[in-house]
């Protein structure tokens, strides 16, 4: 079953390391991992997707719990969350393609970030769904180059005073 795990952690240099060490000496592959600061001082999130067994995450839950850098986790994939995906994707795009390539990009809320002689920059953002799809409709003109940033998720709504869920 895919988790989508969410890492509040202190600011530090190594915990990347150190929680990605612990994930991989368990057998874990991270499909996807993000990390960014957040709203607190000296403090990150980390977001990453693993494949695993409801009994076998929570164990990797309860050992990341023991990291000292380590703040909070949570599997927010049973949740009410809010999902994202960044990409940037270079692609061949001859001048006479521009406007067929431009339609698509907007069909997707996407956005052209730079245009060259023979290729297009576009950014792309939503549901992993979403990039895959664009992704899938974009291989006929031809992926020159592609990055992606990994999902990143929140639990929507604010917690009421006694940990209930608005």
């Amino acid at each position: 079953m895919r988790h989508v795990l969410s890492a509040l952690v202190q600011n530090q240099p190594g915990v990347l390391a150190h929680i990605s060490g612990m994930l991989a000496s368990r057998g874990f592959n991270i499909d996807s991992l993000a990390v960014g600061e957040t709203e607190l001082a000296n403090m990150s999130r980390m977001t990453f997707v693993i494949h695993a067994e409801d009994n076998v995450v929570d164990q990797v839950r309860k050992q990341l719990d023991k990291i000292v850098t380590v703040v909070q986790v949570v599997d927010i994939s049973a949740e009410n969350y809010v999902e994202r995906d960044l990409m940037l994707i270079k692609v061949a795009c001859k001048p006479e393609k521009r406007a067929e390539l431009s339609l698509l990009v907007e069909t997707f809320r996407g956005r052209v970030v730079d245009i060259q002689h023979s290729d297009m920059m576009i950014e792309v953002s939503g549901s992993e769904g979403k990039v895959e799809a664009f992704i899938s409709l974009m291989r006929p003109y031809g992926i020159v180059e592609l990055a992606r940033t990994g999902r990143i998720a929140l639990i929507r709504g604010t917690p009421k005073a006694n940990g209930d869920e608005a």
